[in-house]
């Protein structure tokens, strides 16, 4: 492959062995390979990540730093959690903590959220405020999965056309890998805490 083909990563942000959300995340990353990137699952259960202590170097904090190094490295990151209490899941807050703008600034980003109820709009909402503090590019198009115990079965998609659009989401994070970012936002100037990391 040349040296310009689009990397797109996904920071799978449940810990479950059967998550649904690792399960739709590689469907996204399938669409991604068949548009033409390279893909890599990052799976939090891989890596060991201490509550974000802001006293402490990342380099001192387990496999941050590794963390923050493969994200740093794709041209797309591809956010997945299950909505917990109306938000995403702490193990995807805890791999943000650890990273800044040197990781997402100018960085395209992809959202999907998972839930076992109703749509799970709010962890959307709170994934994209993050990315929009970081000077992120956040892809317009999304993917919601609701009730995803009946939604996902042995693995796979029952509805079509919610593949279809889990699979829209992984195109998109390809198609838009290298777009111009819009200016920094309002957000991004208020977030010291991402400095230096």
């Amino acid at each position: 492959m040349s040296d310009d083909t689009p990397r797109v990563a996904a920071l799978c942000g449940s810990l479950r062995d059967g998550s649904h959300t690792r399960t739709a995340l590689e469907v996204a990353l399938s669409a991604a390979a068949d548009a033409g990137a390279t893909t890599e699952l990052l799976d939090l259960r891989e890596y060991e990540l201490p509550i974000f202590d802001a006293d402490r170097d990342r380099e001192a904090a387990g496999d941050a730093e590794e963390l923050a190094e493969r994200v740093r490295e794709a041209d797309t990151v591809i956010l997945g959690s299950p909505m917990y209490h109306g938000s995403y899941a702490s193990p995807l807050k805890t791999a943000l903590d650890y990273c800044g703008f040197d990781e997402f600034e100018d960085t395209t980003v992809g959202l999907l959220a998972v839930s076992g109820g109703a749509f799970p709009v709010t962890a959307l909402e709170h994934m994209r405020s993050v990315c929009r503090a970081l000077n992120a590019w956040v892809i317009p198009h999304e993917a919601a999965i609701p009730n995803a115990s009946s939604a996902l079965e042995d693995g796979e998609f029952v509805d079509p056309k919610l593949e279809k659009r889990v699979r829209t989401l992984g195109r998109r994070a390809v198609q838009y890998a290298t777009i111009e970012p819009d200016p920094d936002s309002f957000e991004s100037d208020q977030n010291v805490g991402a400095e230096g990391k």
